[in-house]
C-alpha cells in the first residue's frame, strides 16, 4: 500500500506562529507517532502564508483520510486546508525533508485522466531542470489527490531551491524541460503557488 500524504495549512491564534509552534511541538506530534504518523516537514511562509500560519505536511504507512491527520489538533488551531495526496514520482519514502532554502508549494488544477501525463511530464522535465550550473533546485515531491476527483481535482509540486535567485532563474530552464513544462501547463486550468522556508530542526 503506498503512503498517505497529508498536506496542512494551519493557523494559529494571535499574530505570531509561537501558539502554533508550542501545540504542534506538545501536543500533536507525539500523537501522530503514536498512531504511525510521521513528519514530512514543517514550512513557516515567505509569501502567500501569514505570519500566523504553517504548512504542514505529515505521512502514514496505510490509507488514512485527513481526519485521521486533524482530530488532534486543539479548538483554537485552524486547518484552513487538508488535504490527502499519494506521490506520484517522488518521494520514494518518507523520510524527512533536511535541506534547509527556499520551498515552493505549487497547486496544479489537473483533470483525474490526465493526472499520469502530468506526472511524466515533469519526470522527463527534471532530468534537464535539475542538471544545471545556472542554479540548484531540486524536485521533493509531486502528488496526486488520494481520493481522485470526479472532474477536476489538484496536484501538488513542492521544490527546493537554495534561493529566490535560482527560483528566479530557473524560469528559464532548458529547452527540452521548457517544452514538456509549457504541455504541462497547456493541461492544468491555473496554479496557486506559496513561497516557504523550512523549519528544522523543529521541536517535537
Amino acid at each position: 500500500m503506498m503512503p498517505t500524504y497529508c498536506y496542512l495549512h494551519l493557523r494559529g491564534p494571535g499574530r505570531d506562529q509561537t501558539r502554533l509552534r508550542q501545540v504542534l511541538a506538545e501536543q500533536v506530534l507525539g500523537s501522530w507517532r503514536r498512531d504511525g504518523i510521521t513528519v514530512w516537514g514543517v514550512w513557516e511562509g515567505l509569501f502567500g502564508v501569514a505570519s500566523n500560519e504553517l504548512i504542514v505536511m505529515a505521512a502514514a504507512a496505510d490509507d488514512r483520510d485527513a481526519a485521521s491527520f486533524t482530530a488532534v489538533l486543539p479548538d483554537d488551531v485552524t486547518a484552513l486546508d487538508a488535504l490527502t495526496l499519494r506521490a506520484t514520482v517522488r518521494p520514494d519514502g518518507t523520510a524527512p525533508c533536511e535541506r534547509p532554502g527556499l520551498y515552493v508549494f505549487r497547486f496544479f488544477r489537473v483533470m483525474d485522466r490526465d493526472v499520469e501525463e502530468v506526472a511524466a511530464l515533469s519526470r522527463e522535465a527534471w532530468e534537464t531542470f535539475e542538471n544545471t550550473d545556472s542554479y540548484r533546485a531540486e524536485p521533493q515531491g509531486l502528488f496526486r489527490q488520494a481520493v481522485p476527483a470526479r472532474a477536476w481535482g489538484r496536484m501538488l509540486l513542492v521544490t527546493w531551491y537554495d534561493g529566490l535567485e535560482s527560483w528566479q532563474t530557473s524560469r528559464r530552464p532548458a529547452p527540452e524541460a521548457m517544452a514538456n513544462f509549457q504541455r504541462r501547463r497547456e493541461l492544468t486550468d491555473g496554479t496557486v503557488a506559496l513561497a516557504t522556508r523550512l523549519v528544522t530542526p523543529f521541536p517535537g
